[in-house]
């Protein structure tokens, strides 16, 4: 399932609890992600998942549930 592989990836970059993480969870107010985490974040998931997430949508991705419904859409 993406939102379970996604969420271990923030997981582990971010090294937090993977069990609080949901797909409420806000990557920068929640989750305490910067821009720099949330850059590496996509490049991970575009190579794990063979997508291009484009610069402009990048900042719309708020949530974790954001991530994973831009993946399910462009894969």
């Amino acid at each position: 399932m993406i939102f379970d592989t996604v969420k271990s990836m923030i997981a582990k970059q971010l090294k937090v609890d993977e069990a609080s993480i949901t797909p409420e969870s806000r990557l920068i107010e929640d989750l305490k992600a910067d821009s720099a985490n949330v850059m590496v974040m996509i490049m991970d998931l575009e190579d794990k998942y063979g997508i291009m997430v484009e610069d402009d949508q990048i900042m719309k991705l708020k949530t974790v549930g954001d991530v994973v419904a831009y993946i399910e859409k462009h894969q």
